[in-house]
């Protein structure tokens, strides 16, 4: 019989919070004004503040069997991390509550329940106290968990001198051989090396089929939630819109994403940057020039990148890059003007655009979305992760009206096959006629 280890029932968390006016690049006029007409909105500090309540998470309600590995998903600012970090108990829940069976190990940032002045070695004493065991159970796991994180040689060394990449080799072998009843983990194994990703998930798989230890994978890597997850969860702006097997709630995510997907930029609010250059909106174009739904394999074709100067003076030195993943989050192609030597050298003041083009498109027909950044001398002015996504259509890439099947690669290439005789054998000398 199955037995539930997790049941949340109405979850709510909210948040409160502040914002202050930003007056950059307002006329003096404008601000005296605005000053006059806010005086009686002010705080104490003299400072023009309005409140504003975030629900992070709103009337989430699911259970989890024991031995379940569940997947859960969804965009920037869906509530993943908040769940967990409640499931955890690191954050107290605004409304609704949760029943836990058993231990819980989590791996939620990098450093999470880690002293930084304390050795790798007193750490993993620390934190297997912290889960309830006793010393001699931690010892017994103890070569396990030094072995798998490969850190033997600075195991005596403070924590706080260890790389992101080090951290999270520890945590994580921490955290899946001290045998809590739920492991919790959140996008932190991205952090590492893909050899030592690959062992993580080998090591989840073996924790929850062999066993029977429950797992929570937040992750943005759909290839990864496929592989490991019996069932998945997707959230979206704090609500759950479905839970059901993976790969239904990886297509119900991916269309998701789809229909998010809007031309216009402005009002997206989780994007990193000065705002000194700012991504507008997004267009698809054919090699003339004219906006098209979608692309075609073989075919020149354009990304148009509609941006605005917003620092009121010619930005020089202007960095752009985009990157262009799979529906599974696979990274297959970097478009960067520093890997071309070719930074824009001046942008002037106000709107414009930006358009990338990429002669016979060599990606197959699929979906396909993209990420957009840009620096100025250096410093980041905007980053907008999934910033849109685009259709690939068949195309007559070789002329031939012939193109890989489907799951046969991920782009094609120019390539030709050439047949070329073995060399013969070089004639072996007759003997002179001495008769």
């Amino acid at each position: 019989m199955s037995e539930t280890i997790i049941t949340v029932e109405n979850l709510g968390k909210k948040y409160s919070i502040r914002h202050q006016r930003n007056e950059r690049y307002t006329a003096l006029r404008d601000v005296i004004t605005d000053k006059a007409k806010s005086f009686f909105r002010r705080n104490g500090n003299g400072i023009d503040t309005t409140r504003e309540d975030i629900w992070a998470l709103k009337n989430v309600s699911f259970r989890v069997e024991r031995g379940e590995v569940v997947g859960i998903i969804g965009r920037n600012g869906a509530g993943k991390s908040t769940l967990l970090k409640i499931l955890s108990r690191i954050t107290e829940p605004t409304e609704g509550r949760v029943r836990i069976k058993g231990r819980v190990a989590s791996l939620l940032e990098v450093g999470t329940g880690f002293h930084p002045e304390l050795t790798g070695r007193e750490n993993i004493f620390l934190n297997g106290a912290v889960l309830g065991m006793t010393r001699a159970e931690i010892q017994s796991k103890f070569d396990d968990i030094v072995d798998f994180a490969e850190i033997e040689k600075f195991l005596d060394t403070p924590v706080k001198r260890y790389s992101s990449g080090m951290y999270v080799r520890l945590a994580f072998a921490v955290a899946a051989h001290l045998e809590p009843e739920i492991l919790v983990i959140d996008e932190v194994l991205a952090v590492g090396d893909a050899q030592f990703q690959k062992k993580c998930l080998g090591k989840m798989e073996s924790v929850s089929r062999r066993e029977g230890r429950t797992v929570l994978f937040v992750s943005h890597n759909m290839a990864a939630v496929e592989a490991l997850c019996s069932s998945a969860m997707v959230l979206a702006s704090g609500v759950m819109i479905a839970r059901g097997d993976t790969l239904s709630m990886i297509q119900t995510y991916l269309d998701q994403v789809g229909r998010l997907h809007a031309p216009s930029l402005i009002d997206r609010v989780d994007r990193e940057g000065t705002g000194a250059l700012r991504f507008i909106r997004t267009e698809l174009a054919d090699g003339r020039g004219q906006s098209v739904a979608s692309f075609r394999c073989g075919t020149d074709s354009a990304l148009v990148l509609h941006c605005c100067n917003n620092s009121g003076q010619e930005l020089r030195n202007v960095r752009v890059s985009i990157g262009v993943n799979t529906e599974l989050d696979q990274r297959v192609l970097l478009l960067d003007t520093a890997l071309l030597g070719q930074d824009l050298s001046a942008i002037p003041h106000g709107e414009g655009q930006i358009r990338i083009v990429i002669p016979k498109l060599c990606l197959l027909p699929g979906r396909y979305h993209f990420t957009i950044w840009a620096s100025v001398s250096g410093v980041l002015a905007d980053w907008i992760k999934n910033a849109g996504t685009f259709d690939i259509e068949g195309g007559d890439y070789f002329g031939t009206g012939q193109l890989p099947p489907h799951g046969q690669g991920l782009f094609v290439a120019p390539h030709v096959f050439l047949y070329e005789p073995k060399a013969s054998a070089k004639k072996t000398e007759e003997p002179a006629d001495v008769s």
